[in-house]
């Protein structure tokens, strides 16, 4: 019998967008997930200004509902300490020794991944997923999956994603401006966001 698969999505969800959701359920796809696990992100270690985690939660929470295959967990938020990817995978990786782990990332990140805190014991937890956008950094982002091939033979994969500029700061702007965000996030989570007055002077960006 095959191991399960499954994906981690992490990120501060400041808030959760379609581009997500898109992510992840191109990674399902490709590479036939069993599972999506949607981690927000408590004490990241390089963004201080985030929305409370029980708002990021119910908004990831809220977004997912109507996918059997993604699951909130709330197991950075929970705790106490600052949320290093390393240590979440290691917890992970000890919960389900016989489950193939997949973390998921966009580009920017991809670009970022060596500066990470261990990167190299991130990577005897799981392989990487990096999505990218047909556009004009398309030969760059090869280039740079393929060097860190070289360097961690096997381990990072190409996610063919369709193209949606969205970005969580750019939702948070238009909020503040009093911008639409229809058809950039899913509808429930855009009246959660009117319905608490998030993202209005500032707040959470």
């Amino acid at each position: 019998m095959d191991a399960k698969k499954i994906g981690i999505m992490g990120g501060t969800f400041d808030p959760i967008h379609n581009g997500h959701l898109v992510i992840a359920e191109t990674a399902r796809e490709q590479f036939r997930l069993q599972e999506i696990l949607f981690l927000p992100s408590g004490h990241p270690p390089h963004k201080e200004h985030t929305m409370p985690a029980s708002h990021r939660c119910s908004m990831v929470s809220l977004a997912i509902a109507g996918n059997p295959f993604f699951t909130l967990d709330r197991r950075e938020v929970e705790s106490s300490d600052i949320s290093y990817t390393y240590v979440t995978l290691q917890n992970l990786k000890k919960e389900l020794p016989q489950t193939e782990l997949f973390f998921i990332l966009g580009a920017d990140s991809l670009f970022d991944f060596q500066s990470w805190r261990k990167p190299e014991e991130i990577l005897t937890y799981c392989s990487i997923l990096a999505a990218y956008r047909k556009h004009e950094q398309q030969d760059r982002f090869f280039q740079q999956i393929d060097l860190l091939n070289r360097k961690y033979p096997g381990k990072f994969f190409p996610l063919d994603t369709p193209s949606l500029e969205v970005s969580s700061q750019d939702i948070r702007n238009r909020v503040q401006h009093g911008r639409s965000i229809r058809y950039l996030v899913p509808e429930e989570v855009g009246a959660y966001i009117r319905a608490h007055h998030l993202y209005q002077g500032g707040i959470g960006i």
